[in-house]
């Protein structure tokens, strides 16, 4: 199938490096975010992070997952600021509910708050991912009383509510944190579901907001190769590609309509990405998932 019955009339929108994802309170406004600005070598840290960029050298891109990191949000009213996490241990990666009335997010404070064994301490010390679990907890409880939602060894994380409130979905690395794949659960952590399993890194996934089907990107045709695919939301059927285009195709975030579809690409030339605009055929997704073959389950 060749993309052009899905992305239609795509135009490249110019000085942009990358998707952004939706942290405002659907019904307050409230701003949702992570920060470390409460550390007192936050700002030493930064400091020589860009003069080691300056020097020119260059490091393999790696996400650090800061212990410091907590949750803020600031109000949109008052524009006070407010934190809501003050553990050790990364918490970020939030996301609001529909209703706005509960906060789900990713954290690896559980390795800090028991006694690790001494092959914890090293993973710990190499790959603190490994200990990223799924949380959530109330918009308006101030950070108090969050809910751990998964248990498995390696890293959980990335977590969206579905347009209905009534799943969340995230993306989930095998223990050597080489491979991913998209899964939805309910909100208490139960009828968890895997929907890829391609033996590759699946990842950014986001449910069209009809509910029918998520939009993820793989690169099961190559490492270096991300493209864009959709699965039903059962995971019923295999997914289907939706782009095609060398390099990287990704981080796929539908309009709140679901008429248009915004990604970054690095089809556009060059070692940046660039965010894409599209016109997104529903109705062409339904038969193109509806003609898919069922999926194997594993």
């Amino acid at each position: 199938m060749h993309e052009i019955s899905l992305l239609l009339e795509s135009k490249d929108v110019p000085a942009s490096n990358g998707a952004t994802f939706d942290r405002l309170n659907p019904v307050t406004g409230d701003i949702l975010f992570a920060s470390t600005q409460h550390d007192p070598r936050s700002k030493q840290l930064q400091d020589e992070e860009l003069k080691f960029r300056a020097s020119g050298q260059e490091r393999r891109y790696s996400w650090d997952y800061d212990p410091e990191m907590e949750l803020y949000v600031k109000s949109a009213k008052t524009g006070t600021l407010k934190r809501l996490t003050n553990k050790r241990g990364y918490d970020a990666e939030a996301s609001y509910s529909p209703d706005g009335q509960w906060i789900v997010f990713t954290s690896t404070r559980q390795a800090y708050e028991r006694t690790l064994t001494a092959a914890e301490q090293k993973q710990l010390a190499t790959d603190p991912s490994y200990f990223a679990e799924i949380y959530i907890m109330r918009a308006d409880a101030d950070g108090a009383g969050p809910k751990r939602l998964t248990s498995v060894p390696g890293y959980d994380g990335g977590p969206f509510f579905s347009p209905d409130g009534k799943r969340i979905i995230w993306r989930r690395f095998d223990e050597a944190g080489l491979l991913a794949d998209i899964y939805t659960m309910n909100p208490d952590g139960t009828d968890v579901r895997r929907l890829t399993d391609f033996g590759a890194m699946s990842w950014a996934p986001y449910i069209h907001p009809s509910g029918q089907y998520v939009i993820f990107a793989s690169n099961k045709l190559g490492f270096e190769n991300f493209e864009l695919f959709m699965v039903d939301i059962d995971g019923r059927k295999e997914p289907v590609r939706v782009t095609y285009s060398d390099g990287f195709d990704g981080l796929p975030v539908p309009a709140p309509d679901g008429k248009q579809l915004a990604w970054t690409t690095s089809r556009g030339g060059g070692r940046e990405g660039q965010i894409f605009l599209a016109q997104w055929n529903h109705e062409a997704a339904l038969a193109a998932i509806r003609n898919a073959p069922a999926r194997t389950q594993k």
